[in-house]
C-alpha cells in the first residue's frame, strides 16, 4: 500500500558506509548501482547474484539465503531488501525496524522506513520525484520528462555560486542576508549555456553587490 503521510526529505551520506542488499537479480543491481555510485560499501546477500552485479566495485557478495534472526543486519546502516519473496522481504524489514536500521523493500512502501525517488543526478545537484509510493510509474515519467533539462551547465553554476560563496566567507563577510534570488533569475543560466562564462559571473556579482547595499 502506498504512503498517504507527508514524507521528510533526506540526504543520506554513505560514503564509506556499510550497506545490505538483500537479494541478487535485476531489482537489485539497480539499488546496488545507486549504492555505489555514493561510495557505500555494499555487501549482496541472495542464493544467486547475477555476475554484472557482483562485478561492481565496492560489492561483496555472500551466495546464501538471508538469515532466520537479525543476525545478518549487525554493523549496516542501511538495508534494502529486492527479492521475490514477499515473505523474506517484509522478514528482512522487520529485523532492520527492531534493530533501528534504515530500510526500503523495493515495490513494498508498508514494509519501508524510507523511500527511493525517482532521481537525476548531474555532479553535486540531485533532482528527484516522488509519489509517496501511490505511483513508481508517474516519479520515473517525470525523471525522464526533466531530465534533459538539468544537462552540465548546472555544473558550472554551482561552482559558480560555491566559488562565490567561498570569496565572501574569506573575506570576512557573512553569506547569509545576501539575496541571491536575483542573480539566478538575470539570465546566469542561459550565459553559461553559451559559454560567456565571464559575463555571468560579473552578473552574480553585481546582483550581490546590489542586494548588499
Amino acid at each position: 500500500m502506498p504512503i498517504d503521510e507527508p514524507l521528510y526529505p533526506v540526504n543520506r551520506r554513505l560514503a564509506g558506509q556499510r550497506c545490505l542488499v538483500v537479494g541478487g537479480g535485476a531489482v537489485a543491481l539497480s539499488k546496488v548501482r545507486g549504492l555505489v555510485e555514493c561510495g557505500a560499501l555494499v555487501t549482496v546477500v541472495a542464493p544467486e547474484i547475477r555476475p554484472d552485479l557482483a562485478a561492481l566495485d565496492g560489492v561483496t557478495g555472500e551466495v546464501r539465503p538471508y538469515g532466520e534472526d537479525d543476525a545478518d543486519l549487525g554493523g549496516y546502516v542501511l538495508v534494502i531488501t529486492a527479492t521475490d519473496d514477499a515473505e523474506v522481504n517484509r522478514l528482512v524489514s522487520q529485523h532492520a525496524q527492531a534493530l533501528g536500521v534504515w530500510v526500503n523493500s523495493a515495490d513494498d512502501p508498508a514494509n519501508c522506513t524510507f523511500i527511493l525517488p525517482a532521481r537525476v543526478r548531474q555532479g553535486p545537484l540531485l533532482v528527484t520525484f516522488a509519489t509517496g509510493g501511490h505511483s513508481p510509474a508517474l516519479a520515473t515519467w517525470l525523471r525522464r520528462t526533466y531530465a534533459d533539462e538539468f544537462g552540465p551547465e548546472y555544473v558550472t553554476l554551482i561552482e559558480m555560486l560555491a566559488d562565490e560563496r567561498q570569496n565572501l566567507l574569506r573575506a570576512g563577510r557573512s553569506t547569509e542576508g545576501l539575496d541571491w534570488q536575483p542573480a539566478l533569475d538575470s539570465g546566469m543560466l542561459d550565459l553559461i549555456r553559451e559559454g560567456r562564462l565571464a559575463e555571468a559571473k560579473e552578473r552574480l556579482q553585481a546582483c550581490l553587490s546590489s542586494s548588499s547595499a
